[in-house]
């Protein structure tokens, strides 16, 4: 159990304590997407949904997820973000919404987590919001493409 950080010497979680840890820049781009029909796809580029503005309402959702990401990741710690942004891309080819957050603070500890949730409470709210036209809509390809600062330095996911 030694060599794992979130457990303490009896084999219980504990939060990490990052207090000895230096202040640094620290960033994370993360993406995922979400698959739709073409009927969907069209509603969503048009602004036709019922609901209203689905990846403006997302972008919305990616942003506060961000900022409360320690509320809902049990061994996550409060992180003062400097910035969060959401983008999207519209890949009609093959009828998905590609989502791509950036987060950046300066803090003991990475962002990575935040990026994350930003990607997934996006997509959640772009399947929200389309589910009453289309309920096989699809989440996937989660994933860290890159982060920079800490101990561990500066990662960029391959083939990306």
């Amino acid at each position: 159990m030694s060599d794992f950080t979130h457990f303490n010497g009896a084999g219980r979680a504990r939060m990490v304590d990052i207090g000895g840890k230096e202040d640094t820049l620290r960033t994370a781009v993360a993406a995922g997407e979400v698959s739709v029909n073409r009927q969907t796809f069209a509603l969503i580029r048009s602004g036709g949904m019922k609901k209203g503005d689905v990846l403006g309402t997302a972008q919305i959702a990616g942003i506060m997820a961000a900022k409360r990401t320690w509320e809902l990741i049990p061994m996550c710690h409060q992180v003062a973000l400097m910035g969060v942004d959401i983008s999207f891309e519209m890949d009609e080819e093959n009828s998905r919404v590609l989502i791509r957050a950036s987060v950046s603070c300066r803090g003991a500890t990475g962002v990575e987590m935040e990026a994350l949730t930003a990607v997934s409470a996006a997509a959640l709210t772009v399947y929200d919001m389309c589910k009453a036209v289309q309920r096989d809509i699809a989440i996937g390809g989660i994933r860290l493409l890159e982060k920079l600062g800490g101990k561990s330095g500066h990662y960029i996911r391959e083939g990306e």
